[in-house]
């Protein structure tokens, strides 16, 4: 299978793409930029926003399959400059939509757990309805949206707090962190579920020849505070000289409103049998075996 992927040097791309290349699938990827000093296999400069260049690239390569990865996910840059994340999330993923829609191109699209308000105590399924709170979630939302009116072969993958070895990630943050500081006060209130790329990416690469299509929540099993991550983190990272306090999100420095509560049930996965994601504590010691190989 053809697989065109975007933002293939984010985060989850740089996972996404040896890992669709080992499973036997002819891999295109496309991206803004390359990060500075960062070697890649062959790759194509998309701009998403760009109407014109999308169309002509998608059709280009005809591809079967597009796994639509590129995002503004900067959620506090998207509470300050809400049309910028409108114009990338909403009509960046317009433009992809439209042209897989056209062109029976299976899309799948990466959405998050932004797109929930948080009220809930219980883990949010794919039926429940979603309320953002933030122009992040919003915003994402709207792209979720343009996916499913436009595009009848449709995968729209949730995640929530992703992490892997290529990016800049809450783990490794904490890491980072913990070298020069004896203690760290992290948010304690806000609970969600730990998802690490390469389980993402297994997950999307499962469903490439599914003709279930429709909605998917796609996360480590399982949930924590920021707080419960870090101090885990911590303690595999061995950084005994940093003590980890917990502090409620009120006193967090952000414009940004973010759900208190966002742990997302994977019922689409549970339904048809297939819910073998492992738990996120399982997940970040996968995390921490591949960083020290870096």
């Amino acid at each position: 299978m053809r697989v065109l992927v975007t933002g293939a040097n984010g985060m989850l791309g740089l996972d996404l793409c040896p890992m669709l290349e080992r499973a036997g699938h002819q891999v295109v990827r496309t991206d803004v930029s390359v990060r500075e000093g960062q070697t890649v296999p062959l790759w194509e400069s998309l701009d998403i926003t760009n109407t014109a260049a999308v169309l002509q690239l998608i059709l280009k390569h005809q591809p079967d399959a597009v796994i639509h990865g590129a995002a503004y996910t900067d959620v506090d840059g998207c509470t300050r400059d809400p049309d910028l994340a409108y114009r990338v999330n909403g009509l960046g993923t317009w433009n992809i939509a439209s042209v897989c829609g056209a062109h029976n191109i299976a899309l799948f699209y990466i959405s998050t757990d932004f797109v929930f308000d948080g009220a809930k105590t219980t883990p949010y399924t794919e039926f429940d309805t979603p309320n953002p709170l933030s122009p992040y979630g919003a915003s994402k939302l709207a792209g979720e949206r343009f996916v499913a009116q436009l595009c009848r072969k449709h995968f729209i993958l949730r995640t929530s707090w992703l992490f892997g070895v290529h990016g800049k990630s809450f783990p490794a943050t904490m890491i980072n962190l913990a070298k020069t500081r004896s203690e760290l006060n992290i948010v304690c209130d806000q609970i969600g579920s730990p998802t690490h790329t390469v389980d993402l990416a297994h997950t999307a690469i499962s469903l490439l020849e599914s003709p279930l299509y429709g909605t998917y929540h796609v996360t480590n099993s399982g949930h924590c505070s920021w707080f419960d991550l870090a101090t885990r983190t911590l303690e595999l990272a061995g950084a005994k000289d940093t003590v980890v306090k917990p502090m409620p999100a009120a006193q967090w420095p952000s414009p940004t409103i973010r759900p208190p509560y966002s742990v997302l049930r994977h019922y689409s996965l549970e339904l048809q049998g297939r819910d073998n994601l492992p738990p996120w504590q399982r997940a970040l010691e996968e995390f921490m075996a591949l960083r020290a190989k870096l």
